[in-house]
């Protein structure tokens, strides 16, 4: 393989506060995955990138609650990131959507086709919001929302849908026109159970 058109800078060159998140990340997972090296290449946009990021996957993190489950927010990245062809995106957020769902099966259903995957009408319907957001935004209308209320989802609750969508359809396209690849320990994750 030829070298890479954007180097990662290596954990001692990016800046302290950047620095610090990568190894409490390393800590947590036992590795650092890529995007967090691969971003910090530009530590202004780095830093934008997690906030926005954080205050959408983590609500809680910026003193919101979600009527979304991390799970929920997870099968969303997942399957929006598979109608997107990111490979970096529906690898990771495939692995984590598993270790939330506790499914070693959900990630790969979702992401070839969410429609026949063993998940909930709830969810379901949330994934066919973000599938349009994903692929058709222009023609979002009541209906949708409509669709979402049936379910028991509230305006804000399309709007996290909708945002999550939209940002990680940022992410999938800067992941694939950089030839971002997955770690390799995001395969296996939540694959196989734990041995208690």
């Amino acid at each position: 393989m030829s070298q890479p058109r954007y180097p990662a800078p290596t954990l001692e060159q990016v800046p302290e506060d950047i620095r610090a998140r990568i190894l409490e990340v390393q800590e947590k997972s036992g590795f650092v995955p890529n995007v967090f090296l691969a971003l910090a290449r530009r530590p202004a946009e780095w830093r934008a990138f997690f906030a926005y990021h954080d205050a959408l996957m983590m609500p809680e993190s910026v003193g919101r609650q979600s009527g979304l489950s991390k799970g929920d927010r997870e099968m969303i990245v997942t399957a929006t990131s598979a109608a997107n062809d990111c490979l970096y995106c529906v690898v990771a957020h495939g692995a984590i959507l598993r270790i939330y769902e506790k499914k070693p099966l959900v990630a790969d259903q979702v992401a070839v086709n969410y429609r026949k995957a063993d998940i909930t009408p709830r969810q379901r319907a949330m994934l066919d919001f973000a599938m349009k957001v994903c692929l058709r935004a222009q023609e979002i209308e009541d209906a949708d929302f409509e669709a979402l209320h049936a379910h028991g989802f509230t305006d804000e609750d399309a709007w996290d849908i909708a945002s999550i969508t939209a940002f990680f359809g940022l992410s999938n396209r800067v992941a694939n026109f950089s030839s971002m690849m997955p770690n390799p320990e995001f395969y296996l994750m939540g694959r196989v159970p734990k041995q208690k």
